[in-house]
């Protein structure tokens, strides 16, 4: 498949989207695509899974030894470019956390499809600094498809 990342022709990029869960609000797998295409910087290969709840307990227990789903796990098979990974996004619990936060769910997932595929990449949240380095790019990406700072503190209703 051929597409645009960056202005140059990406001849080895492929983005394999799985929806495995029942659940009604994930974006459609072009609009996946796109926000995986803007987050990757080299050619890659990726699969983007959208799980449900139990599939996401057990890869997070697997694999991190942590007895809950989480949002958002990469599994890094290849750091050098091209770039070989998977991601698996917890459909249920990107739901609630977008909910939570007051945002559409659309740009939730969003956050989590570029989030996981820069640790892809190799960015990490380990300390302040590198944090601080892997929010700011979120950002620009997030902002490019007119989505706000998931970082930005929300002020209560009423308050």
């Amino acid at each position: 498949m051929k597409s645009a990342v960056r202005g140059r022709r990406s001849r080895s990029t492929r983005i394999t989207v799985q929806c495995a869960t029942t659940a009604r609000n994930v974006p459609p797998a072009a609009r996946i695509r796109q926000w995986a295409r803007a987050a990757l910087a080299s050619d890659a290969q990726v699969t983007i899974r959208i799980v449900g709840q139990a599939e996401g307990r057990l890869l997070n227990r697997s694999y991190r030894r942590r007895d809950y789903a989480t949002n958002v796990l990469t599994f890094v098979f290849r750091d050098q470019p091209p770039l070989e990974g998977d991601l698996a996004l917890c459909a249920p619990v990107i739901t609630r956390e977008a909910r939570a936060q007051r945002k559409p769910v659309a740009a939730h997932y969003a956050h989590m499809i570029m989030h996981g595929l820069l640790h892809l990449q190799g960015y990490e949240h380990d300390n302040d600094a590198d944090a601080a380095a892997m929010e700011r790019r979120e950002r620009a990406l997030l902002a490019r498809f007119g989505y706000p700072d998931p970082y930005r503190l929300r002020t209560p209703r009423g308050g």
